[in-house]
Parts: structure tokens; sequence; C-alpha cells
């Protein structure tokens, strides 16, 4: 009976141990990861020293997405100095206008938001590296939003509404994490990788 007790106290020892390994090595992979993008990001800087080779950046790669996909982010990330984006909260969603001064960089926005809503409503996650876990109960619940998008000369107007409140508080948060990327490029995209790697 002591000999089962103590076998039974060795098993219980190993297996809390292992799901502290678990959990330890799961950090590790995460951490790891944004230590091994974030270092990528910094070692491909271009010659004259400017800045990140964003076109080159394995971040803005996805598991699922298309080399032209990874394209149109290189292009809004080094050109998001000509991106302004306006946000109305709506209780059931959001209403957002996004324009660049650029009519080349236009056109990819047009593209991009565009591709990723019809990828939404699929359901169809592009699964890009640096994108924000916020994404993953839109694509989630894409069949239960409703999307309404205008190109007019304020630029590309989006309605996104939904019946969920935890649909409607992902879009919220959604949208802003976007319009931070628009005010401050890739810098945006360190520091929420930096505070997601620290939880």
């Amino acid at each position: 009976m002591e000999f089962t007790m103590s076998k039974s106290k060795m098993v219980i020892g190993v297996a809390l141990v292992a799901i502290g390994l678990g959990v330890a090595f799961e950090e590790t992979i995460q951490t790891r990861m944004y230590t091994y993008m974030h270092s990528s990001m910094h070692d491909r800087h271009s010659t004259n020293g400017m800045g990140h080779d964003i076109k080159n950046m394995p971040g803005l790669r996805g598991a699922n997405a298309s080399q032209a996909e990874s394209d149109e982010l290189a292009v809004m990330f080094e050109n998001f100095d000509t991106i302004s984006r306006e946000v109305t909260n709506l209780p059931n969603g959001i209403r957002t206008v996004t324009r660049s001064s650029d009519e080349a960089v236009m056109a990819v926005l047009v593209s991009h938001i565009i591709g990723m809503i019809d990828r939404v409503e699929r359901g169809d996650d592009p699964q890009i590296f640096i994108q924000s876990p916020t994404l993953d109960i839109l694509f989630l619940n894409g069949a239960e939003m409703q999307s309404q998008i205008d190109v007019t000369d304020e630029g590309i107007v989006v309605v996104r509404t939904s019946t969920d409140p935890d649909v409607v508080a992902a879009l919220h948060i959604h949208a802003a994490e976007i319009s931070d990327m628009a005010d401050r490029g890739m810098q945006a995209v360190h520091e929420a990788m930096m505070q997601r790697a620290g939880n």
C-alpha cells in the first residue's frame, strides 16, 4: 500500500513536470519565433541603412497566403505614410474609410481589402505570420458578418456588421489595430508582437 501511494505520487509528479515543461516549451517556441522574426527584420536592412527590406520579410508570408498577397502587404507597409483611415465604431460593427495619397498604393489597398473580406467570408485564413490573434474570431465567424464595400472619392468605405457581440468586439479591436499600423507602420507590429511574446 505504501509502495502504491509512492508510485501514485511519482506518476502525479511526473505528469505535473510534463505539463509544466509543455507550457514552458510552448512559451519558448513563441518567444523564439518572435525573436527570429524580429531579428530577421533587422538583419534585412537595405544597403543604405534606411530601414527594413520589407519586401523580403518572412513575417509577411503565410502558411495559406499567395505571393501576391504578401507583396501587397509589403507595398502597404513600405508606404504606410501615404495611408490614412477613419474608423467609426457602430453598435453592431464598424465603418472604415481608408485611402492613400498615392494612386498605386490606393489600388493595392482596394485589392487587399476586397481580397481579405472575401477570405473572411469564406473562412479562408491566410495565416500571415505577423497577423493579430484578433483575426481568429473573424475567420471563424465570417459567414455571420455582413459586409458592404464602396470605392468612392473619399476612399474605400467598408461597413461590417454582426449580431454577435463577440464578433462586434473583435471588429472594433481589429479596426484599431489596422489604424495603428496605418499610423506607425512596422513599429506597431513590432510592439504588438513583443507584447504577445511577453504574455
